[in-house]
């Protein structure tokens, strides 16, 4: 599959995002791919691919200005640099790019440090009709249950020091208790066990399950 780097603006700022136009139906919905703590690498936008494959028009956008880490050293560090305000204007900007280029609803999922900048991006953005973290756990001032504006299904792992299941499960009451929608599950693997190509961490007969219920929900949600 082809994949279209573009050039777009959040605030007047350029910023780079992966392409990838639906396979299955002409302009179909939007989902924003946000990608993992190494960047925008070949693996984030695979993945994205695959969501293209099952009718989605993908952007993954790049949050790290061009770098990707080679190493969880380096990773730690871009992902530390980040500015949060910053990603999710460029998130903002992608959901606004989606709905002109489909017409149609958007949706975000995202993975690790994705995961987290998603349920960000759902307290933060207009204009998201849903969204589906991985194994991410957001920062407190970017995390506030009242606002959750969209329906959310959210997957983590039993075994996962960094975005642990009990911290996740208190989200998901939160969210609940205060008229959102939250939905959560939780798999018998480890931390990054979406990460096709990764054998120290991927576990396929988790991710197929996950693969299925994300792949499910975004299809009732988004049209």
């Amino acid at each position: 599959m082809s994949i279209e780097q573009l050039t777009l603006h959040a605030h007047g700022e350029p910023f780079r995002a992966a392409f990838l136009p639906s396979q299955k139906v002409a302009h179909g919905p939007g989902l924003i791919v946000v990608h993992e703590w190494w960047g925008l690498n070949d693996g984030i936008q695979a993945l994205g691919a695959r969501l293209a494959a099952e009718g989605f028009t993908v952007l993954v956008p790049d949050l790290y200005a061009g770098r990707v880490a080679s190493d969880a050293a380096e990773a730690g560090a871009l992902m530390q640099a980040m500015k949060t305000e910053r990603s999710i204007e460029i998130l903002g900007a992608c959901v606004a790019e989606l709905a002109t280029r489909t017409g149609k609803k958007v949706g975000i999922t995202g993975f690790c440090m994705g995961g987290a900048m998603a349920f960000a991006a759902a307290a933060s953005l207009a204009g998201l009709a849903c969204a589906v973290p991985f194994y991410g756990i957001p920062r407190a001032d970017y995390f506030d249950a009242a606002k959750m504006r969209c329906p959310i299904q959210a997957h983590f792992a039993q075994r996962d020091d960094w975005a642990r299941a009990d911290r996740a499960a208190a989200l998901a009451e939160a969210v609940n208790a205060r008229g959102g929608r939250m939905e959560l599950h939780v798999y018998d693997a480890g931390h990054a066990f979406m990460r096709e190509g990764d054998p120290s961490v991927y576990s396929p007969a988790q991710a197929k399950i996950a693969w299925g219920r994300a792949t499910e929900f975004l299809r009732a949600e988004l049209g």
